[in-house]
């Protein structure tokens, strides 16, 4: 019989399954409370105004529609993303500047291909989207950490590994980076350390990789600029994604940067699928000409809010003292800190006995470390799941805090 897995190229040998997808396996059962996924609530998505969009598309405009489109992207989605970048962000792009792909995820595979040969060194946040460490681990990528705090990303962490990198003549790539709400923690990186950042990148000559899946999912606060808009040297690339806003179902994002990386990037997507959904595409263009998005959004951070709000006060209420958390402004997440001697990642088998299940922070950390911490998802969960899913998860913690003193009292006792 032929091995099969001796003939995988060394891509597939690198690729590891995602601990979320794997976790999520656990999640299944109806009495379970998840704060482990990242997904949206159903109830934000605009089923009723996108099924009259895609009845009327494919009536009047079925030639486009239901046939291949250009690689780069529909012009009619192009126009809308222009506009909504220059109203919304105060970015003037063309065209040229934008490629349409299948999500954002899609958008971080072809960053890979394009940037990373095997054992170049990029740079992301401790802790970073898991997804991201995913796809850069299958091309071979020397990832490092930096470290952050409640601000975001430390810049004095990130030159001190860029001065050791280059005095190395290590052919470092890219910084990766999520500025807005990040993936898992929720912070918000300020408008000062952008600016540093941006000052760093044409210091070292070093591309931002700019991921901004949340920016639009913001509910309190006044936004920093982003990092593409401060950025005068064309080395800023920044990803967005409609899986937030709109749908993840119809598995749409696209890519701002220079043309001449735009140019690029197109070759190799004709080689991943030829294009993106052409009806997906008019769906979204639809959504964004008709004015119904302004208000679809309003909704979607309002709702929250709300949630994100039954999280923290459940947290303030069943936490024990030693347990910390951050306060996100917007964004689906929060990163809960335990006390540095515990273990998230140990504590999550007992989590699924009490019904509730998480993400292990450690699968966020490219070092392996963060184990003290545990993501959590207030998007897709109801307040009245939020309030009992902590209460659960509170008394596993305070569980383990017991066992930990007694044998602390034990030993001190012998």
């Amino acid at each position: 019989m032929i091995d099969l897995v001796k003939n995988l190229a060394t891509v597939n040998r690198r690729t590891k399954a995602s601990v979320i997808r794997e976790l999520l396996k656990l999640t299944n059962k109806p009495e379970i409370i998840s704060f482990a996924g990242g997904l949206p609530s159903p109830q934000t998505f605009p089923s009723e105004a996108l099924a009259e969009m895609a009845a009327r598309i494919i009536r009047t405009n079925s030639k486009t529609a239901l046939q291949y489109g250009p690689t780069e992207g529909l012009p009619e989605l192009k126009a809308q993303i222009i506009k909504l970048l220059r109203e919304e962000e105060g970015i003037n792009a063309s065209p040229d500047n934008i490629l349409v792909t299948t999500a954002s995820q899609q958008a971080l595979d072809i960053v890979g291909r394009t940037f990373i040969d095997p054992s170049d060194p990029i740079l992301v946040e401790l802790p970073s989207y898991i997804g991201g460490l995913q796809v850069f681990n299958s091309y071979g990528a020397k990832i490092m950490g930096i470290k952050a705090d409640d601000h975001g990303m430390l810049i004095d962490d990130l030159e001190a590994k860029l001065a050791k990198l280059r005095q190395e003549e290590e052919h470092y790539k890219f910084v990766y980076i999520v500025p807005d709400f990040q993936n898992p923690s929720g912070v918000t990186m300020t408008q000062e350390r952008r600016l540093e950042l941006i000052k760093l990148s044409e210091r070292y000559n070093i591309l931002l990789i700019e991921d901004s899946p949340y920016r639009e999912v913001r509910f309190e606060g006044k936004s920093p600029d982003m990092l593409y808009k401060l950025d005068t040297t064309h080395n800023v690339i920044s990803l967005f994604t409609f899986s937030k806003t709109l749908a993840p179902g119809l598995r749409l994002g696209y890519i701002l940067a220079d043309e001449r990386i735009i140019q690029k990037m197109g070759i190799l997507k004709q080689s991943l699928d030829l294009c993106t959904s052409s009806l997906n595409q008019l769906l979204a263009t639809e959504f964004l000409k008709s004015g119904v998005a302004r208000e679809h959004i309003a909704g979607v951070k309002k709702l929250y809010r709300a949630r994100k709000d039954a999280m923290l006060q459940a947290l303030e209420r069943y936490m024990p003292e030693g347990v910390t958390w951050t306060n996100p402004e917007g964004g689906l997440f929060l990163l809960v800190r335990l006390p540095e001697n515990m273990n998230a990642d140990e504590l999550f088998s007992e989590a699924i006995k009490e019904n509730v299940a998480y993400v292990i922070g450690s699968a966020f950390h490219c070092d392996g470390s963060g184990q003290n911490t545990m993501r959590l998802n207030f998007s897709y969960p109801t307040p009245e799941q939020i309030d009992e899913g902590i209460k659960r998860l509170a008394k596993v913690v305070k569980a383990d805090l017991r066992l930990r003193h007694k044998a602390r009292a034990s030993k001190t006792a012998a």
